[in-house]
């Protein structure tokens, strides 16, 4: 699998609200038959990987088959509202492991998944190319499932 793009979600629950990694892993089997993402980053900064990055994800229609999917918990603030409510933990976490994975993956584009064509969420509640652009090389942006 070549990896084109690192797709940042959010888990689209309340940031009052802990959302354990089995819940996601439990909400991605009912949805889709499999876990979505490959990698969960909890609110005090922990990065679980859920699923291998060899395996294709179900977390972004028409980009499963070049990306990996990364999720922080959260995503709403506390009266169910998008919003950007990573911790500064997560913040951290979160761009250690991009690091890490741009290292591996040199060309791979960073974007949200509301940054997507055809994509009305506000997932992952934050503009996740222009936060990252530092990271990101690879400008282009194209469909890679056929």
């Amino acid at each position: 699998m070549i990896i084109k793009y690192l797709i940042i979600h959010c888990s689209a629950t309340r940031a009052d609200k802990p959302f354990s990694t089995e819940a996601l892993i439990a909400t991605g089997m009912a949805r889709f038959g499999q876990v979505s993402y490959h990698y969960y980053i909890r609110r005090d900064g922990t990065v679980v990987p859920t699923l291998p990055e060899d395996v294709r994800g179900v977390h972004a229609k028409g980009y499963n088959s070049c990306s990996l999917g990364i999720c922080y918990e959260g995503g709403l603030d506390t009266q169910g509202h998008p919003a950007d409510t990573r911790t500064e933990a997560q913040k951290a976490s979160m761009l250690a492991l991009l690091q890490k994975l741009m290292a591996k993956y040199p060309t791979a584009r960073i974007i949200g998944h509301n940054e997507l064509p055809n994509v009305a969420k506000a997932c992952p509640c934050f503009m996740a190319s222009k936060y990252y652009a530092a990271l990101s090389l690879t400008p282009q942006r194209s469909s890679c499932d056929f």
